[in-house]
């Protein structure tokens, strides 16, 4: 939040002024919002192609988000290590292979 001394010269000095409802940034998502995403595009990818070599590119939409299923599988394989046991699950449901 910023001071009344720094609205001002925001303001009256630079012209700078808050920015209006259409204007403003769509609200961050948790974590486990960004989580959900990702296997829901690799499992309709599953389902189009019968298999999970997914190429970095390929974009699915998944909502009003656009989610590249590749790079999330990609990023599972080489941070096996350090997933936590419920983030393992996703992609084993998938059938992924580590």
């Amino acid at each position: 939040m910023r001071s009344g001394a720094q609205r001002r010269l925001l303001e009256h000095v630079l012209g700078v002024t808050a920015a209006a409802g259409a204007e403003r940034p769509a609200p961050r998502r948790s974590r486990a919002e960004k989580w959900a995403g990702h296997p829901a595009a690799a499992r309709r990818f599953r389902t189009r192609e019968h298999h999970l070599r997914v190429p970095r590119t390929p974009v699915e939409r998944v909502g009003s988000r656009e989610v590249r299923p590749g790079v999330w599988i990609a990023h599972q394989r080489s941070r096996a290590s350090a997933l936590a046991p419920d983030r393992i699950a996703d992609p084993d449901a998938l059938g992924m292979r580590w």
